[in-house]
């Protein structure tokens, strides 16, 4: 290890940035954010830096560097485009054991201002030791990506009730136990939740009671798993799919999907298809409590997105109803993603200033819909699970008053490698579905905006097709 990584406390204490260009506005940034007590000195400041003086009540001298500006700083930033001028202020700086840092050639100084993941109080810093800054803040990102925003509000809770802990807990392996359960169970997934004040109301509870160590129910999160495509899974999604000690999943959620679930979490299939259901929804539902009070984790994996038609609504109800903690975790629904991936705006000012999302098949297997309301021109209908229904959708729609050549697609396994795009119009799409055998998931889509599809795709188009 040839640096030893520090965290040093500046705030209300004197630094000086001697630069104004955006190599020094980076470095301010920073130091505003530790409430340091800056200066700026250079001949000419940019736009960014007066902004940051004004909202920071920052001193700044629009001046050449002087030798007697490094007095009383605890921490000096040469960020000029000056080389020499940079070696001039680090040399000065060490001759008076002061903290010196040299923007963009870390070997002429003695400190290096990393890449910062700030969850307050939580920081994460990443340094290449000036080897190479873009990796860095690459690095950075990465780390971004699994580090929930809400953890700062999560350490502070701890903080808050750490003594009284301290005093309750005395046995060390035990105040340990107690907090890994707090950190790791449905207390700390309210705080990433948003609900921080009912998991400060079960932390007083936890600790109100003789049973430090507990033995409730777990936990059920109701996921959307998007449309296909892993890259659409959001970040909350899957940090709880990794985490999590049982899958139930359905037939929507691709194998590519599966993969990121935790890896010796028990997997229990529970997809419908067609007059063909795994497992009856009613007994899904029962599976969730039973699992969840168990004490496990249990992640209910749903394609696309759990509230639109993906009966999370009836699945909560239910654990409502058992006393169940849970979180529902949005996805990005098909019709969002399989339009988009195709190249249809649901929406279009020139086309389609509504838009309709609708079942293909009822509770009870019909295609009964209010065919008046939906037959309307100037707005778009994406109809769900409609595959089986189509020549029944297109003939209702056109005897309800929408012209038979109203623009139509049926998209197939879409924003997949297997994405099949179909496109005709009322009339011409029942049968070009059938001539290409398709077989689901599909999603289909009715109105105008389908047109735009021959300008805007961009997805796979050599797996476009067209009556």
């Amino acid at each position: 290890m040839s640096l030893l990584p520090l965290f040093i406390d500046i705030k209300d204490k004197p630094c000086l940035i001697v630069g104004g260009g955006k190599i020094a506005a980076r470095k301010l940034k920073m130091l505003c954010k530790a409430q340091a007590k800056v200066t700026i000195i250079a001949p000419n400041i940019c736009d960014e830096i007066k902004l940051l003086r004004e909202a920071h009540s920052l001193t700044s001298h629009q001046r050449n560097f002087s030798n007697s500006d490094i007095t009383n700083q605890s921490l000096i930033i040469a960020a000029t485009n000056n080389s020499l001028l940079n070696k001039h202020i680090s040399d000065l700086a060490k001759q008076k054991n002061i903290l010196v840092n040299v923007a963009d050639d870390f070997k002429q100084g003695d400190v290096v201002l990393p890449s910062v993941i700030d969850r307050d109080p939580i920081q994460i810093a990443v340094t290449t030791g000036g080897a190479s800054p873009v990796l860095a803040r690459l690095l950075r990102r990465n780390l971004e990506r699994c580090t929930p925003s809400a953890y700062g509000a999560l350490a502070s809770l701890v903080e808050k009730y750490r003594q009284e802990t301290a005093d309750k807990i005395n046995d060390k392996d035990s105040r340990r136990r107690f907090w890994e359960e707090v950190l790791q169970g449905p207390i700390s997934e309210m705080v990433l939740a948003g609900k921080v004040a009912a998991a400060e109301a079960s932390l007083q509870r936890k600790l109100a009671s003789k049973n430090f160590i507990s033995n409730d129910n777990g936990e059920v999160y109701l996921v959307g798993a998007g449309p296909g495509d892993p890259d659409l899974l959001t970040f909350r999604a899957l940090r709880l799919m990794q985490q999590a000690d049982a899958v139930v999943y359905d037939r929507l959620v691709s194998d590519q999907i599966m993969n990121l679930a935790r890896k010796d979490a028990e997997k229990i299939y529970a997809g419908k298809q067609r007059a063909n259901h795994a497992i009856q929804q009613e007994s899904i539902n029962q599976l969730l409590v039973r699992l969840a009070k168990e004490g496990k984790r249990v992640l209910r994996l749903k394609g696309g997105d759990p509230f639109i038609f993906g009966r999370g609504g009836e699945e909560i109800e239910t654990l409502m109803e058992e006393g169940i903690h849970f979180q529902v975790v949005p996805g990005i629904t098909a019709a969002a993603g399989c339009a988009a991936y195709s190249g249809i705006p649901l929406t279009h000012r020139d086309h389609a200033q509504a838009c309709t999302f609708v079942t293909g098949h009822l509770r009870d297997g019909t295609v009964s819909l209010n065919w008046k309301m939906l037959a309307h021109a100037n707005q778009t209908l994406v109809f769900y699970m409609g595959l089986h229904g189509l020549n029944i959708i297109c003939q209702q729609l056109v005897k309800h008053g929408l012209s038979a050549d109203t623009p139509a697609a049926l998209i197939t396994k879409g924003t997949t490698p297997d994405q099949r795009v179909l496109i005709g119009d009322l009339i011409s799409l029942p049968n070009l579905v059938d001539e290409q055998h398709v077989q689901g998931p599909t999603l289909i889509i009715v109105g105008s905006v389908v047109s735009l599809h021959t300008k805007l795709h961009w997805y796979l188009t050599d797996k476009e097709i067209k009556a």
